[in-house]
């Protein structure tokens, strides 16, 4: 079987890594800002009205329905977070602006060099390489049916064009969804021989977990020097 001309392959990674700002492992701000429970539990109120992803969970946003998010599971927040919260103006190679998706790869390097290129980006685009910045690792498991790009290395959706590529890519992701495949396995664009996988539907991350972190520090240079595991 294949879709788009991408062959679908049935796949088990019992351990694959994704990076997550160690600021949204911090204890909530609000906490500081209150005296008692019933303050807390009053702006946790203010806080739900304006969070994407608690929106998500109760009644489901465009492009996501609250019946595809997971509960009951350990760090459920991060998963549908990563689900929920899309980049209007930066989507990414296999998710447009109304939905997003987990990210993953098979080792934190590969991992390390995508984010880091991304923020490199960010930063030129500011015109200033000065940050610190520092990402935790999320381990989690994947079993089931994937698009394989790794057989078909010169997809345009790998493309290092993301103008050109990634509206290819957001069709391709779209064709997977609608065949109820859990996600696409493809060739890192950013580390050589690295492989990412992409996973499209929030029940397909399992038993996340949380791993070492590791700091990233641009000095005056586009590539960033790398602290870690700390």
């Amino acid at each position: 079987m294949s879709i788009d001309g991408v062959p679908v392959v049935t796949e088990a990674f019992p351990k694959t890594v994704r990076l997550v700002t160690t600021a949204r492992l911090r204890a909530a701000v609000l906490v500081r800002l209150v005296d008692n429970e019933d303050e807390l539990e009053l702006l946790a109120e203010i806080e739900g009205a304006t969070s994407t992803r608690l929106i998500a969970q109760e009644k489901g946003i465009s492009g996501l329905a609250a019946n595809e998010l997971v509960y009951d599971v350990p760090h459920a927040h991060f998963i549908n977070a990563s689900f929920a919260y899309a980049k209007p103006q930066q989507p990414n190679r296999f998710n447009g602006s109304d939905r997003g998706a987990w990210y993953a790869a098979l080792d934190v390097e590969t991992c390390l060099d995508e984010v880091g290129y991304h923020l490199s980006s960010a930063l030129a685009d500011a015109g200033d390489y000065k940050a610190i910045v520092e990402y935790a690792e999320m381990f989690c498991s994947f079993a089931g049916e994937f698009l394989d790009l790794r057989q078909v290395p010169d997809h345009p959706s790998l493309g290092p064009d993301k103008a050109t590529a990634y509206p290819i890519g957001k069709a391709l992701a779209g064709s997977a969804r609608a065949e109820g495949l859990n996600g696409i396995i493809y060739p890192s664009v950013r580390h050589r021989d690295g492989t990412c996988i992409v996973a499209l539907r929030p029940a397909a991350v399992q038993s996340v977990r949380q791993g070492a972190v590791y700091r990233m520090i641009w000095k005056d240079d586009p590539t960033p020097k790398i602290e870690g595991p700390l």
